[in-house]
């Protein structure tokens, strides 16, 4: 197996960042564990080809494409799901003849050792501060390159996932307050008894990361890759931040709501997922639900076919609220509208302690990840109602002790990291764990998405005139969440 061509470049190391690339390429531990002790192993990780952009990480999983007979990561999409399985290609099939069969049983055996050779080698990689979504000059993370092994990546995939977990998850932390130690910095306890109760037999976390980026939402690494569904950074997009966004004039179209910068506040093609997101939250009639973020009224005229007993919109731009007027949304029969960002509505609400709700949906714009955390970690735990109150479908009135419908539910719009298949399935996997952090249990339901560029690419089709794709992917996963037991 001949690794990728790798050309060197300079950095402020000793080592010839091509030496380790190479290393990395070819597998082998030993001369890569030996060059990442030369100097900072964070920086030594992380060297990248100037020409294909190809970090360590990159290149460990970029040799494995000649003996998987996959394309070469310069052809590879990165938006497209694999055909079969999970992520997989189909495996080579058995063919008439035994030295077809040897042949073809060799050859997986040979892909086989090598998938596990790179698994090895990215661990490693990993293990000394490897950023997990660094783009090459193809737009690629080490990520999307492992997605297009096929199924017999899916070991080396998971390892990246669980990669883009653990520094997701860290860094949040991190911008909690939480402090790592490093080198020679020791805790400021006091020394326990000799015994070693509060001493120091449990050792430090010792683990080195980039610092937090704070420019963007949402919390990414010091990489190139965007944290998930960031706005640009131009200076002139409204999207930068909530207020911007509030101040801005909306352009409300018959299939689309867009802001002043052309950025997609909401979108028609966003019905199913709508219609399916509002029958699984409200299966009966009868219940009190709150829905924040109003946008074009997609969900909220879901709620009203299911005949509520009361329903709360909290929506905060003047456009949209405007729009509402004008249709009528004010004088609903049990519909209360709030005017106001729902950090200021709802606070009031959960002070007041006398109300409840069965139903939450949360779809805001321009907002970040910590917010939609300290939605659910301060509003849904004060506003959701645990034993329910609408009845639930199939059980008769006093009947058993789900009479009154069970658990609330509550639910939001996951867009988390959806303009690639890496950062969806990392930030599913970190907005359930901080969830169940917060006391909730989440069940995913996925729901399949059409070609949205029309086959044309992500300026064409339903993005056309749309200023960034908010959306890549074929399948999304609507969360539907009830309190923990």
């Amino acid at each position: 197996m001949d690794p990728p061509i790798i050309s060197s470049t300079t950095t402020s190391t000793s080592i010839d960042p091509q030496t380790i690339l190479l290393a990395a390429a070819h597998h082998d531990l030993p001369s890569l564990r030996a060059l990442l002790r030369t100097g900072p192993a964070n920086l030594l990780a992380n060297v990248q080809d100037p020409e294909t952009g190809f970090t360590p990480l990159h290149a460990a999983i970029a040799a494995c494409y000649s003996s998987s007979g996959t394309a070469s990561p310069a052809s590879v999409s990165l938006h497209e799901r694999p055909a079969s399985d999970d992520v997989g290609n189909e495996p080579v099939k058995s063919t008439n003849g035994d030295h077809i069969a040897d042949a073809e049983r060799s050859s997986l055996s040979e892909r086989e050792k090598d998938i596990e050779a790179a698994t090895q080698t990215v661990r490693l990689l990993l293990e000394h501060g490897a950023i997990w979504n660094d783009l090459d000059n193809e737009d690629l993370t080490p990520g999307c390159l492992a997605l297009r092994l096929g199924r017999e990546g899916r070991v080396v995939y998971e390892v990246m996932v669980e990669a883009g977990v653990r520094a997701e998850m860290l860094l949040g932390r991190l911008d909690e307050g939480w402090e790592v130690l490093g080198e020679g910095e020791e805790h400021d306890e006091e020394e326990g008894d000799e015994d070693g109760v509060n001493g120091d037999d449990t050792p430090g976390l010792t683990t080195e990361i980039p610092p937090p980026s704070t420019e963007t939402p949402l919390e990414a690494p010091s990489a190139t890759v965007p944290p998930p569904s960031a706005p640009s950074q131009n200076p002139d997009d409204t999207s930068l931040t909530n207020p911007s966004y509030l101040h801005s004039t909306l352009a409300l179209h018959p299939d689309r709501l867009l802001d002043a910068s052309h950025n997609a506040v909401m979108m028609s093609w966003e019905t199913t997922l709508m219609r399916r997101t509002a029958t699984l939250l409200a299966p009966t009639q009868g219940l009190r639900i709150l829905n924040v973020g109003h946008g074009m009224g997609i969900i909220d005229n879901f709620f009203q076919d299911t005949l509520p007993l009361s329903h709360h919109i909290v929506e905060a731009h003047s456009d949209v609220l405007k729009k509402m007027r004008q249709d009528g949304w004010c004088e609903k029969k049990d519909v209360t509208v709030h005017e106001g960002r729902w950090q200021d509505v709802l606070p009031q609400l959960v002070a007041k302690g006398d109300v409840l709700f069965d139903v939450i949906y949360f779809d805001t714009f321009a907002e970040d990840y910590k917010d939609l955390r300290e939605f659910f970690g301060e509003v849904v735990v004060g506003l959701l109602d645990g034993d329910g109150h609408g009845h639930v479908e199939g059980e008769a009135d006093g009947e058993g002790e789900g009479k009154k419908g069970g658990r609330g539910r509550w639910g939001f719009f996951h867009g988390l990291g959806a303009d690639r298949r890496i950062c969806y399935d990392v930030y599913t996997k970190v907005v359930e764990m901080d969830l169940f952090e917060a006391g909730f249990d989440t069940e995913w339901h996925e729901v399949d998405v059409p070609d949205l560029s029309g086959g044309k690419g992500d300026g064409d089709g339903e993005w056309s005139g749309v200023r960034r794709p908010y959306w890549t992917l074929d399948t999304y996963r609507l969360p539907i969440c009830r309190f923990v037991g």
